[in-house]
């Protein structure tokens, strides 16, 4: 048949199309993901420590044996993040952390006073800040804060309890009346919905039901802050043993779930430059960046990263861009 030559060299070609599609669809199977695919930040964790200065942590490494040995040769962190609120107690900073400021038309945050001293009146009515445009864009969040004590601070922690080393200080969702109440109570609906004990976050890692954004308080002994009561030893230990017994299983998971772990300090001790690391598969590995930093960046590379606008008062700040691989950032 005068056409069968030409059939055979169809069959021929698509027989070598099909070998070409095999080979390139096997080998697709066994390439790296592109950074364009594994940019796409899933999750956020922010673990809040206290009271260190910078040069302090990144040269004690006899205090500070993992994040000397594991956390800064495999990841990154900042040599110039600054103190915005020098001089002022921990929770204006807590505060900086959720908006970008201590100061609102209703209210400035100057001491470390439990929201519900005074009647009430040392919380904000001000609905400019990042978990409310969370809730405004479906993007779910958690904070889990160690040291709750249900006969004391309520399923929303509106009060601190030296007996079990919680601060309210150190919780900033708590004087955000959108969430606490009106005035802050340990009852609040909004607030119980999104506030859980720090010992349940290992069963929502294992059940993986774990929020988008993720805000974590250790207790006043593990954060390096220290309290009367704590088990002898230095502060700065302390915390570090708490973050080598917890890290392992949060970064694990990090991952295996496109996240990122922020560890931030509220404020130095002695100097305006605290330190902060950044954990995660798309940060650059034992870098030290120099990009001026403060809390403001932090959050603002959070709106970034859930594609939230930047509120008013981060959007002149950098964000934490130069920390993390080309194509892995936001």
């Amino acid at each position: 048949m005068p056409d069968r030559p030409g059939r055979l060299g169809e069959e021929a070609e698509m027989v070598s199309s099909i070998g070409k599609l095999i080979l390139v669809t096997s080998i697709a199977g066994v390439l790296p993901v592109t950074p364009a695919d594994a940019a796409t930040i899933k999750h956020v964790f922010v673990i809040a420590m206290e009271n260190r200065d910078a040069n302090v942590i990144y040269s004690d490494a006899l205090r500070a044996p993992y994040i000397h040995g594991t956390l800064l040769p495999n990841y990154a962190y900042s040599t110039n993040f600054v103190d915005e609120l020098p001089g002022l107690d921990s929770e204006p900073h807590y505060i900086w952390m959720e908006a970008g400021t201590n100061s609102f038309p209703d209210h400035t945050f100057k001491s470390d006073a439990d929201p519900i001293a005074s009647h009430g009146t040392n919380s904000t009515s001000n609905g400019d800040h990042l978990v409310r445009q969370m809730e405004s864009a479906g993007v779910s969040w958690t904070t889990y804060q160690e040291g709750m004590d249900p006969q004391r601070t309520g399923a929303c922690p509106v009060a601190s309890s030296s007996r079990t080393f919680y601060a309210a200080k150190h919780n900033p969702f708590v004087f955000f009346k959108d969430v606490a109440g009106d005035p802050p109570s340990r009852t609040s609906v909004e607030c119980i919905s999104h506030t859980k004990p720090y010992t349940e976050l290992s069963g929502d890692i294992n059940s993986d039901s774990v929020s988008s954004y993720v805000f974590i308080t250790p207790d006043l002994c593990n954060d390096m802050h220290g309290a009367p009561g704590c088990k002898k030893g230095h502060p700065i230990r302390h915390g570090d043993d708490w973050l080598k017994s917890q890290l392992p299983p949060i970064i694990e998971w990090t991952n295996k779930n496109s996240g990122v772990i922020f560890i931030t300090w509220d404020e130095g001790s002695g100097t305006k430059k605290m330190p902060f690391i950044a954990i995660g598969p798309g940060v650059k590995a034992g870098y030290a960046g120099s990009v001026l930093y403060n809390h403001g960046s932090m959050l603002k590379s959070i709106e970034e990263i859930f594609s939230l606008p930047s509120l008013a008062t981060v959007s002149a700040n950098n964000d934490l861009s130069d920390l993390f691989k080309a194509g892995y950032f936001p």
